[in-house]
């Protein structure tokens, strides 16, 4: 029986996904949402429109058959999720959908002080962003809750891989070591959020929260001296928080302060992380860019 796969989003975690479910031997078909049709995703992938401000055209038939659903756009500025504010209705009355993955952030945990956090903690977000991501996961758990659609929401880490991260920052010249005495980062390599994702669509739990984040949270400034030495860069020079200058999404970035457990993802879904630190990953993607 073919898989349908709709994604809200053809982002780049949504076409990581893709690609890998593309290799299965189960037949899938693959769809989603753009705000413009553009290039970018594979042949097989057909694109519709939508931008959050009306529903898709003709959504009823075209979530009919999905069995899968992942949903990467988030809230937006008035705090309200665009997919459930224009499909909600129709989303609860799918028949076939076997597994609902919604990409939410660690930012719902807020500051923790370096303090650690799992899936258990009491969310506590510290921005207006985190509280509506929070807000976004609560609406996406009563559509499981009120109509037992199979809801799992996935926190996702700073997200860094192929043409993504710091390392892309770096060769174009963007990447500012900023220095914040006790700051930690959570980070995950998008091939551990593809397989995390493939992981639950093999075994769906509905209502489960995931943390999707490697085994060792650090300062970035680690993480770019580290990148710098794999290149044989020139270590970026240090810039003290205070003195930095930095766009309103950097400033929440740095005033969050936590590290991020993901024991459940290993003990429920089986994960072994292929890139179980931010060592491995650039290492590999340093590796890549000298083949």
């Amino acid at each position: 029986m073919t898989q349908n796969l709709f994604c809200f989003g053809l982002g780049y975690c949504a076409e990581a996904l893709i690609a890998q479910l593309k290799g299965q031997e189960d037949g899938w078909s693959f769809s989603g949402s753009s705000r413009r049709l553009r290039g970018g995703s594979p042949p097989p992938v057909i694109r519709h429109i939508f931008d959050g401000t009306r529903p898709l055209i003709m959504a009823e038939e075209i979530l009919a058959n999905v069995t899968h659903l992942l949903i990467s756009i988030p809230p937006q500025d008035n705090m309200i999720d665009p997919v459930l504010q224009h499909h909600r209705d129709i989303i609860s009355r799918l028949t076939n959908l076997k597994w609902v993955g919604y990409l939410s952030t660690t930012g719902i945990y807020g500051d923790r002080g370096g303090d650690w956090v799992d899936e258990e903690t009491k969310p506590a977000p510290t921005s207006v962003k985190g509280q509506a991501r929070l807000e976004a996961e609560m609406a996406w758990l009563t559509l499981f809750k009120d109509h037992n659609i199979p809801v799992h929401i996935f926190r996702l880490g700073s997200i860094y891989g192929p043409n993504k991260g710091q390392l892309v920052n770096l060769q174009a010249g963007r990447l500012k070591k900023i220095i914040k005495e006790g700051q930690f980062f959570s980070r995950i390599h998008v091939n551990d959020i593809t397989q995390s994702l493939m992981a639950s669509i093999a075994s769906p739990h509905g209502g489960q929260v995931y943390n999707l984040v490697d085994d060792m949270p650090a300062p970035s400034a680690d993480v770019i001296d580290y990148i710098c030495d794999l290149l044989g860069h020139a270590p970026l020079p240090a810039i003290n928080f205070d003195d930095a200058e930095m766009s309103l999404m950097m400033k929440i970035f740095y005033s969050e302060n936590k590290r991020v457990r993901n024991d459940r993802i290993k003990k429920d879904l089986g994960i072994t992380l292929k890139y179980p630190t931010y060592k491995h990953g650039f290492l590999s993607l340093t590796k890549d860019l000298k083949r």
